[in-house]
């Protein structure tokens, strides 16, 4: 691993850029160089890791005991890359990226252009949205911020706090806190009843190697933990911050408890904001209750230089993450005729048998694990656009007096999804909100059109941007 410290330390171009430093950046950059490419790998974070290796390279000992195993097992794929010749560039922010692979990029304030022969896109996933009344009350944050401060400074709850919502992230997180000395006041556990599809994908399920983990992780955290189960409606409330979360459950039964802190978390979904609007075609996954961008088996988009691997385009989890950066690097070594179409094929068969063996049962966690409409679809009182305090009540206005026939012609209306996030917060809430109203798929109603940038630059970064002559022609693709 070669480390730029600034951006005028980066080359003009490269055979291959990457974007995101996890597991499906980390794999897809050593492997890539390890076959000869001129690789660069940008980061957004201060270290390569992503968000579930965030922080392994300066773990303490304890600190990665707490985390468990499947944290550091991630030490293999840093200790790669860092053995690898790829080029490398951490604190970066990606803006853009043209159909033709050139990629503006800041960090420091500054900005500029990189070209690429091609470019895997390697963003990972993120939370996805959990609009309830009260969410936006201090105490209240979601289940990934909270695992994001373990795993970076040691920080734990302070105060009596409780876990909300369903999904594995839930479960590992709380076994992460009672290993850390950290014991939640109750689990509310918000997953509705298992479905027939779901019972029916068990055996797959119950051979794969997250079986005997998740049931571990599960009998641990009800025997330590009060975990109030069929939760279906939830409020936080408070006088300026959280002080109290309200339920109820199947049957009619309610509680409330008093708290400091309140961790939110129903599942992640793609992240594809810079896919979307570098122009890769995105599909509606109605197992997995969200857009991801159209790939073939390689990771393929419909925009011939960009290629998606790991969670980016499907949730599949960490080791499946990998697996994907691998093929994706074979696939580009083959396109920029490092290695023949065979020598892709014949490296490529292990790995596509190891991803086999890992998706097993992905699509019963997927179904036992799905995110209720109740919290998909918010009270009217819920504000669903955070960065312009625009509440569900206010769109099922607008739906119900306007002929609003997607999010694109919602923001018009009334700027949700105009902020800052561009609709990370509040994307796929709009879209189901629509589609039901609408009476139709969400596939039908789609999802924001995303321009560059799709992260907040200064004026003064643009500035700073150099203007000799294969910059400016970089500037003209935009």
């Amino acid at each position: 691993m070669m480390e730029a410290k600034d951006l005028q330390q980066l080359q003009h171009a490269y055979d291959l850029a990457i974007v995101g430093g996890g597991p499906a950046g980390l794999t897809a950059a050593s492997t890539a160089a390890n076959l000869g490419l001129d690789v660069l790998l940008i980061d957004e974070n201060a270290a390569p890791g992503g968000q579930i290796y965030r922080g392994l390279g300066a773990a303490s000992s304890t600190r990665r005991r707490i985390l468990g195993t499947a944290y550091e097992n991630g030490l293999k794929l840093l200790d790669a890359f860092a053995e690898c010749q790829a080029s490398y560039i951490s604190g970066a922010v990606v803006w853009m990226i043209s159909q033709d692979a050139g990629i503006g990029l800041s960090k420091g304030g500054a900005s500029r252009f990189v070209t690429a022969r091609r470019v895997i896109l390697a963003t990972g996933a993120q939370e996805r949205p959990f609009p309830i009344s009260g969410w936006t009350l201090p105490g209240v944050m979601t289940a990934g911020a909270a695992q994001i401060l373990l795993k970076t400074s040691g920080l734990i709850p302070d105060g009596r706090f409780v876990l909300v919502g369903t999904g594995p992230l839930l479960w590992l997180l709380a076994n992460q806190l009672l290993d850390a000395g950290a014991r939640p006041a109750a689990f509310l556990d918000t997953s509705e009843r298992p479905g027939i599809r779901s019972l029916s994908s068990f055996p797959g399920f119950a051979l794969s190697p997250y079986f005997t983990k998740g049931i571990g992780l599960m009998r641990r955290v009800s025997r330590d933990v009060p975990v109030i189960r069929g939760v279906t409606e939830l409020s936080a409330e408070g006088d300026r911050r959280l002080s109290r979360v309200r339920w109820r459950q199947r049957g009619g039964k309610s509680g409330s408890l008093d708290v400091d802190a309140l961790l939110l978390h129903q599942g992640v979904v793609p992240n594809v904001n810079l896919a979307a609007a570098t122009g890769c075609d995105l599909e509606w996954d109605d197992r997995q209750l969200c857009f991801r961008p159209r790939t073939d088996e390689w990771g393929r988009t419909s925009v011939p230089a960009i290629t998606v691997a790991g969670d980016g385009a499907g949730i599949m989890g960490a080791e499946i993450a990998a697996l994907r950066g691998e093929l994706a690097a074979l696939d580009c070594a083959a396109l920029l005729g490092r290695i023949a179409m065979g020598e892709r094929d014949r490296r490529a068969a292990p790995v596509k048998h190891r991803l086999r063996r890992h998706g097993r049962g992905r699509s019963f966690l997927d179904e036992a694990f799905r995110p209720g409409d109740r919290f998909r679809l918010p009270p009217s009182e819920a504000i669903v656009c955070r960065c312009e305090e625009i509440t569900a009540g206010r769109i099922r206005e607008l739906l119900a007096s306007l002929d609003v026939s997607g999010p694109n012609q919602l923001k018009t209306y009334s700027r949700c999804g105009m902020g800052p996030c561009q609709g990370r917060f509040c994307g796929l809430t709009v879209t189901e909100m629509i589609a039901r109203h609408r009476g139709v798929l969400p596939s039908q109603i789609g999802y924001y059109r995303l321009r560059f940038p799709v992260k907040p630059i200064t004026v003064a970064e643009l500035a700073s941007l150099p203007s000799n002559p294969e910059d400016v022609k970089a500037v003209v693709r935009l």
